[in-house]
């Protein structure tokens, strides 16, 4: 089985987002990158699949040379083999990024690599599209299935479950397929140091990409406005008792 992990480099999540003075970037010069943390459970996924199924799994990026940080710690996780779509570094649209991974898809094919699995990240933490793995899916005319929190893979098929309100959805598709994970569908593995000197010491595949206009144009970015926090209190003892009543039907709860 042939597995393939699609992976964004983004901000350190919690990291505090500050704009250029354009309004056009976001300014990382004191900034830390990481994996898109739904796709850190992609990696993850397709990690385990490969260890239980046997065949190779592959991580692919789109964005900067510096990106190869990201994919260096999957490879250091376990992933086999790693590919970067390397760009002059500014932010590609959902259509151009889908255009661009169905291209190295049908390449990796041509060189004799069909994928049965592809994995992506529910949404971006820096931008929030959910729309790559779709329109992968759609290029490809493969079933596709989003948010999933578990998924099982025997003799050709694959069980996708979905959590919601109610339960769980639970959706058998066959192979190849695309599945948009979302965080919770497995605990990603911490890089060994042995795991880490391993993936040093392999070639990462670079393909150079020129700028890729899709029809959107970007006006500004905007940061939405910081939530202040605070505390009220509401009186001592017994006498709080009334307050903390009121303040319950007032949020719904009594």
């Amino acid at each position: 089985m042939n597995v393939l992990a699609c992976i964004k480099r983004v901000p350190a999540t919690g990291a505090r987002i500050i704009l250029t003075e354009d309004e056009q970037e976001i300014e990382t010069r004191h900034l830390g990158f990481a994996i898109s943390p739904h796709e850190e459970c992609a990696v993850e996924e397709a990690i385990q699949l490969v260890e239980k199924q046997g065949g190779q799994s592959v991580a692919l990026t789109l964005g900067p040379e510096a990106a190869t940080e990201q994919l260096y710690y999957a490879l250091a996780q376990g992933i086999d083999r790693a590919v970067l779509l390397e760009t002059d570094g500014r932010e590609w649209g959902p259509m151009a990024t889908a255009r661009a991974i169905s291209a190295a898809i049908r390449a990796e094919s041509e060189a004799g690599l069909d994928f049965d699995v592809l994995l992506f990240g529910y949404d971006a933490a820096d931008t929030g599209d959910c729309q790559v793995g779709v329109r992968v899916a759609y290029a490809f005319d493969l079933p596709c299935m989003t948010g999933i929190k578990g998924l099982e893979v025997k003799d050709g098929r694959a069980i996708a479950r979905r959590e919601t309100a109610g339960g769980w959805e639970i959706y058998e598709v066959p192979l190849p397929a695309v599945f948009t994970v979302k965080e919770g569908i497995n605990l990603p593995r911490y890089p060994s140091l042995p795991g880490r000197l391993k993936a040093k010491k392999k070639e990462i595949r670079r393909l150079r990409l020129a700028w890729s206009e899709e029809g959107l144009v970007k006006r500004r970015l905007k940061t939405p406005p910081e939530q202040e926090g605070g505390a009220e209190m509401l009186g001592k003892g017994p006498a709080a008792a009334a307050k903390v009543v009121e303040l319950l039907k007032k949020i719904g709860v009594a």
